[in-house]
């Protein structure tokens, strides 16, 4: 995407330029194209949704489709009217990372590797245990030295996240060797 000028030079017309002379961002309206056709998608879909209400829930399972879509179509609407406008995103500043250095893969396998033994040891051992090995070693891979505190912090944090999805959501996470116990 050019974040160069937004208008045209005096005397002439390239092609594209809208009104006043404005160049038209034509992958910005290519966005708000896609947006307006998702937007419409979302609502079709939620026209096909049968009517279930219940005394609990009296709107239903259709009203969120419905503000989503017409969300998107509001946005992609308001987006056109802004690109046509002459408006542009404002240039990418960059992120806090030298470009010039090459990838850590020795972090990001430490990372994968972490990720991947959470997915094995799940079922077995339950998400408690593995959740805390997932912490623990997602720290140690990202630089943390301090294998207690974050063992501590690993086992603190699998125990929260197993409550809260168990009472606040009322979804049971695998409680692996320790059922019974949690």
């Amino acid at each position: 995407m050019s974040t160069e000028a937004t208008t045209a030079p005096e005397g002439t017309t390239p092609s594209g330029a809208g009104p006043l002379g404005r160049v038209r961002d034509r992958a910005q309206l290519g966005l708000c194209a896609a947006l307006a056709v998702v937007g419409v998608v979302v609502l079709v879909d939620a026209s096909r949704l049968g009517a279930v209400t219940s005394s609990n829930d009296p709107v239903g399972p259709k009203a969120m489709p419905f503000l989503v879509g017409g969300g998107l179509l509001v946005v992609a609407v308001l987006y056109a009217v802004d690109v046509l406008r002459g408006g542009v995103g404002e240039a990418e500043t960059g992120e806090d990372v030298e470009l010039g250095q090459r990838a850590d893969w020795k972090t990001v396998g430490m990372l994968a590797g972490a990720f991947l033994l959470n997915a094995v040891l799940i079922e077995p051992l339950g998400w408690v245990i593995s959740g805390a090995l997932l912490f623990f070693l997602a720290a140690f891979a990202l630089g943390n030295r301090h294998h207690v505190r974050g063992l501590a912090i690993g086992i603190a944090l699998s125990l929260t996240t197993f409550y809260a999805f168990a009472i606040g959501l009322g979804v049971n996470l695998p409680a692996g060797v320790l059922q019974g116990i949690l």
